[in-house]
């Protein structure tokens, strides 16, 4: 086995960090970072409402934006009859405006979430999401990505802000959610008030 000289790996230890530095330049050209220095005050932030209309099975294929992808699993059906859906997985692919009004036919929302969420604890009514926010606007475009546990039970909850693209190159911060309305298990609208705390500008 050859081994290297101390001079190879400085060598080649410059060719990475010029790459890797080199790669960055390509990413975000002319950006320069900025921080938040306190929770009070992001350096972005927005409010977008999410519209999830749950497709029934009958008569609202037209207009439905997430589905099931998966059947409860066994273990889950025991639980069904508590509300906890342990093990169901839902697609979806969701408008998100600014105000509340779902968007007229023809009209494009502010942005779509696109991603899943699974339902993930036997003994309350809680899911875990993963998703992008993906606009494409006259305001904004690329994309917010968001991860994190929904705890339905609480007023409040947040998920984190891990990334982003265009507009919100590698964007870091909190999504705070809270129910603003619901039609049984049918349609849900959350708002979703978005705070940045890492931005690129």
């Amino acid at each position: 086995m050859q081994v290297l000289t101390t001079s190879c790996k400085l060598s080649l230890a410059v060719v990475v960090a010029v790459f890797l530095l080199g790669s960055w330049a390509a990413a975000a050209p002319g950006l320069r970072r900025v921080v938040s220095s306190s929770s009070d005050e992001p350096c972005n932030e927005m409010t977008l409402y999410y519209h999830n209309i749950f497709y029934n099975g009958v008569n609202n294929t037209q207009n439905a934006t997430s589905a099931a992808a998966t059947k409860p699993t066994a273990l889950g059906t025991t639980h069904w009859k508590n509300g906890t859906y342990f093990g169901t997985l839902v697609v979806f692919d969701d408008p998100m405006t600014v105000g509340k009004v779902l968007p007229v036919a023809g009209e494009e929302p502010a942005a779509r979430a696109q991603g899943f969420y699974f339902y993930d604890k036997q003994e309350s009514y809680t899911s875990w999401f993963g998703f992008s926010i993906v606009f494409n606007s006259t305001a904004h475009k690329g994309t917010l990505n968001l991860v994190g546990a929904d705890l339905k039970d609480d007023k409040t909850r947040d998920l984190s802000v891990v990334g982003g693209t265009g507009n919100f190159f590698m964007a870091r911060g909190i999504a705070t959610l809270r129910l603003d309305a619901s039609e049984g298990t049918v349609y849900f609208r959350l708002q979703m008030d978005i705070k940045l705390y890492e931005c690129y500008v």
